[in-house]
């Protein structure tokens, strides 16, 4: 961590800006250097990457793909460039204050971080992340997937426990798992995607449309709010990019393990510079870096692992007669891998998939557990040890997870619909705020441009439009059923 002197602050300084009805103002410090090479910023990127590829890469856009085709993966590319912007902002916040976005948004009213981390757990309570990993391994290994899903769980729960610092672990998982999925796609490109399918690969854009009549409002929400991130991982880059060091992130402290980790004292507000001519120069590099970092991992290696499922998926069971409206398609798929290609293929789809959901799995435990405790020690538990709070919610969610297995609620696909239609509203609300805080808050010289106001704005309308969409389908249903 960084450790520079509090430079003070004058009556007109940035300061002055940050709304302190609820929380402290932050100390006013100069801006950290960026590192003079561009490899020292990659990791968060990689680890949105990671942790979305998962859901909308491995489940929600291939079962498109197997039942209507690829008229929908262009919506990958849309949500995948509104979430660029978001993340971008959400960034740009805690590039310039080392605060999180919740932080933020709390300046304003004290609960509103409360209510999207409240939100995060809701999304994700039903561990449909876990219950896909474990049917994947049924398809290898046989048996129930409850007990392995359970089993997971707990894995989770312990591998962050015992990490010294939970980012570093994190990190280095999730970059695993993204060189085991792109050598899959390698793989996948050369042995079992046909020329037939490569040249139907247009129809992403020739036939380019809206299945809503098929597949229902629900599931294209949660496949667009999915492409690549989604709802409360989102919000985490915040955390994540704080924890990698990122701008006045540098003064914080990160989350280390209770067990084998060495407790630091972290503050409840950030820090934040002046805009003098030297801070400036330094936030452009900072700025140029962070929109690098995410461009070359988050968006590009999420869209071509979207691609490459879905083209897959398409190449071997859109068409197919019987394919079942939930996750055993992907069974389906791997039989159809081992009958064109061979069986050794078959069986490592589904070794690669259930290692992917199984990190995906890891790090939403991680972001969810990452937004309370934040929100916890800033507004309301401010002596608090953060890393304590962080390890309770981690192993609450695990047994909230437990719970609802044993209870009976374990397919898949419908615990995924019903966290992607919950993220998609939190989407919605976070685009007006952020707009909000980095407007109001920031030194003018560093506001959002025309150009990423006109994106806040997109994504605000695109997210409520969907929301409203999706729950007018499930009204209608629940009174029609």
């Amino acid at each position: 961590m960084v450790s520079v002197p509090s430079t003070g602050g004058s009556p007109t300084s940035v300061v002055d800006r940050f709304p302190t009805k609820h929380l402290a103002a932050p100390e006013v410090r100069e801006l950290p250097e960026p590192p003079a090479r561009f490899r020292s910023v990659i990791g968060p990127g990689v680890i949105a990457a990671g942790v979305g590829m998962a859901s909308g890469e491995f489940i929600l856009y291939p079962y498109i793909a197997s039942q209507v085709g690829l008229v929908f993966v262009w919506a990958a590319f849309v949500g995948l460039a509104t979430q660029y912007f978001l993340n971008m902002e959400i960034e740009r916040y805690t590039l310039a204050t080392g605060e999180t976005a919740l932080t933020g948004f709390s300046r304003y009213w004290r609960h509103w971080g409360l209510v999207f981390a409240i939100m995060a757990y809701f999304a994700n309570i039903w561990p449909g992340w876990a219950t896909s990993s474990a049917s994947l391994i049924t398809y290898l290994l046989g048996g129930n997937s409850t007990p392995i899903a359970i089993g997971i769980l707990v894995l989770i729960g312990f591998t962050l426990t015992m990490a010294p610092v939970v980012y570093q672990a994190l990190e280095k998982i999730e970059m695993v798992k993204v060189a085991a999925v792109l050598l899959l796609i390698v793989v996948a490109a050369v042995a079992a995607i046909s020329a037939t399918a490569w040249a139907d690969s247009r129809q992403i854009v020739t036939k380019a449309g809206i299945p809503h009549e098929e597949l229902g409002f629900a599931l294209l929400l949660g496949a667009l709010a999915f492409a690549g991130a989604g709802g409360g991982q989102n919000l985490c880059q915040s955390n994540w990019i704080r924890d990698k060091g990122f701008g006045m992130g540098a003064y914080v402290p990160r989350i280390v393990s209770p067990v084998t980790g060495h407790p630091e004292a972290a503050p409840s507000t950030g820090f934040v510079f002046e805009p003098t001519q030297e801070n400036l120069a330094r936030w452009r590099r900072w700025w140029r870096f962070a929109n690098l970092e995410q461009l070359s991992t988050f968006v590009l290696i999420s869209f071509l692992t979207i691609f490459f499922t879905s083209l897959l998926a398409y190449a071997t069971v859109f068409g197919q007669e019987g394919l079942a409206s939930d996750i055993s398609f992907l069974e389906a798929e791997g039989d159809a891998l081992n009958d064109s290609v061979g069986g050794w293929f078959g069986t490592f789809f589904w070794i690669i998939g259930a290692f992917s959901l199984f990190a995906a799995a890891l790090g939403i435990v991680d972001y969810t557990s990452r937004l309370g405790a934040d929100v916890l020690k800033t507004a309301y538990l401010k002596s608090t040890n953060e890393s304590k709070i962080y390890f309770a919610l981690v192993w609450g969610l695990v047994t909230i997870g437990v719970i609802v297995l044993l209870a009976g609620l374990t397919q898949p696909l419908i615990l995924l619909v019903i966290s992607a239609v919950t993220g998609g509203l939190m989407m919605f609300m976070y685009s007006a705020l952020l707009l909000l805080i980095n407007r109001r808050v920031l030194p003018k010289e560093i506001r959002p441009g025309a150009g990423r106001i006109a994106a806040l704005i997109w994504a605000f309308l695109l997210f409520g439009v969907l929301s409203v969409l999706t729950f007018n389908q499930q009204l209608r249903e629940l009174f029609n059923g």
